[in-house]
């Protein structure tokens, strides 16, 4: 039988749950990281982290599929992580905000440090 946790603090647990985000940003966050775990779709990040791109230069530069390619910025695309605009005939990509920016960036120095 184990002894019973004296560090249990029921109303400091309550104020510590009032900090966690509500269930759907929750869902949403997790979607976010479920999205990163692709290496396609991290390298289209810091491709367009870099430059605005179409599905042709992004093809070229991952070398593979405009299928993969276009596979991977929908996913991006309903996530808010990548806006997309018409440019003549081209549909030109890029990072939808600094917020993405940022963290793509932060989780590269975080590894970075622990390599």
């Amino acid at each position: 039988m184990q002894d019973k946790c004296d560090r249990v603090n029921p109303q400091g647990i309550k104020t510590l749950m009032q900090k966690v985000p509500d269930p759907e940003h929750i869902t949403r966050m997790s979607a976010v990281f479920q999205a990163l775990q692709s290496d396609t779709r991290l390298k289209i990040l810091f491709l367009l982290r870099q430059k605005e791109m179409c599905v042709c230069e992004l093809e070229q530069a991952l070398d593979v599929t405009q299928s993969a390619v276009s596979h991977g910025l929908r996913t991006l695309r309903q996530l808010d992580l990548v806006r997309v605009r018409r440019e003549g005939k081209f549909t030109v990509y890029y990072i939808a905000d600094e917020h993405v920016r940022t963290l793509i960036e932060m989780c590269l120095e975080h590894v970075e440090e622990k390599a």
